[in-house]
């Protein structure tokens, strides 16, 4: 199987020569600057370098066929409906190729953290928890398990106790909060050690989630 193509990517550095990388995944129909301004937010005490990469363009069948960026496609949001398994098997290589990058970069890949939001979230806990490698930790923002059958037998013992943060809105309207909480159950039934955190918020990023993301990463990094 070929290497994939690089892709294109938003890069922030907080200090010289980082000695972390957090490689964050947009939602769908967003772009790699989504999440960009919340760098300054988390307040990290070391380098580190935010990756924010852009996933392809490709036609999503829940919005009516509409091109737009997306990990891969989604057909409907509830777990029963086929998934898009190639699309989300391209973009898993992809996301691994970039963890290889900052290897080859000198930062290693118990140092790097793989996070996302919502559909992000959903490529963070199927890429991360399938790497051969250990990771820092993993970030899934109002996200869900895409792959929730297949997690059991195609997991990495490299990631069997890596850290799992996870956070969902109680009102969020796009994912519902049981998605998220079956998501967080599931993992745990596989005994991952999941930080599980609930807001007052919609399909969103709220200010204590940012702070709880700190003291998070913060223990997973410092």
């Amino acid at each position: 199987m070929s290497q994939p193509v690089l892709l294109p990517c938003v890069e922030v550095e907080t200090g010289a020569a980082p000695g972390t990388a957090i490689i964050w995944l947009h939602g769908l129909g967003a772009d790699g600057h989504d999440f960009e301004p919340m760098v300054p937010e988390l307040r990290l005490q070391q380098p580190a370098r935010f990756v924010f990469p852009h996933a392809p363009v490709r036609p999503v069948t829940l919005n009516g066929g509409w091109p737009m960026r997306a990990w891969f496609d989604i057909i409907a949001l509830d777990r029963e409906t086929q998934r898009d398994l190639h699309g989300t098997e391209e973009s898993r290589r992809a996301i691994e190729a970039l963890i290889q990058r900052e290897n080859a970069r000198g930062i290693p890949t118990e140092r790097i953290v793989l996070a996302g939001f919502s559909q992000g979230g959903a490529l963070a806990l199927h890429t991360g928890l399938r790497y051969p490698e250990k990771l820092a930790g993993i970030i899934g923002l109002s996200t869900f398990l895409h792959t929730f059958d297949t997690l059991a037998t195609e997991a990495a013992p490299a990631n069997r106790d890596t850290p799992i943060f996870m956070a969902h809105g109680s009102e969020d309207p796009v994912v519902i909060p049981t998605r998220g909480m079956e998501t967080r159950d599931r993992l745990q039934d596989l005994g991952y050690a999941v930080n599980w955190h609930e807001y007052a918020m919609p399909h969103a990023v709220c200010p204590e989630e940012i702070v709880d993301l700190h003291d998070w990463l913060q223990q997973q990094l410092g």
